[in-house]
């Protein structure tokens, strides 16, 4: 844990799995303030993010980039500010030597909820274009479905048991998001 005024090195941080031997994201997180890197299988950078519960953050994180998404370091910080946590975030990326994609090219994707459009096959884009407003909440739920069975898949695949729960009233908007 850290105070105010220190600043750990990403270096000096031990990597811990995203997911423990049974399937389930680090529960000692829940409900800690602090900051957190994520790396993929190989150990690469992706993102780097603060957050007022590390838990709910980093569960959203593996929803939505689940490939992405296998190691963690983490700061837990007992007096945080936004300053303290803008500097550590911005200090572990220079000492990284490379902006992660996560907070560069790929930063809506990490923190954005999914846009179930961007899914649709041709044949639902035509459809959607020349529906009524009605016909088009009907489609983006049937797409939403279709994608949220895709992540929840790929989820399995990972050995994930942590509960995953969408907000189905952006569904009709065509996100996905956690609820």
């Amino acid at each position: 844990m850290s105070t105010q005024t220190e600043t750990t090195s990403l270096k000096e941080l031990d990597y811990l799995p995203y997911l423990d031997d049974t399937g389930n994201l680090p529960e000692e997180l829940q409900k800690k303030i602090g900051i957190y890197a994520i790396f993929d299988q190989e150990k690469t950078l992706q993102f780097v993010g603060y957050s007022r519960d590390i838990y709910l953050s980093i569960k959203q994180h593996l929803v939505r980039q689940p490939q992405a998404c296998h190691w963690l370091k983490v700061e837990t910080i007992t007096k945080p500010n936004r300053t303290q946590l803008e500097h550590t975030k911005n200090a572990w990326i220079e000492e990284y030597g490379e902006t992660p994609p996560g907070n560069a090219s790929e930063e809506a994707a990490w923190n954005q909820p999914i846009d179930v459009k961007l899914a649709m096959t041709e044949e639902e884009q035509v459809s959607y274009k020349s529906s009524d407003e009605l016909t088009k909440t009907k489609l983006l739920k049937k797409i939403a479905k279709r994608v949220q069975t895709q992540i929840l898949e790929e989820l399995k695949s990972r050995g994930v048991q942590t509960e995953i729960r969408f907000n189905y009233k952006l569904k009709e908007k065509g996100l996905l998001d956690l609820k």
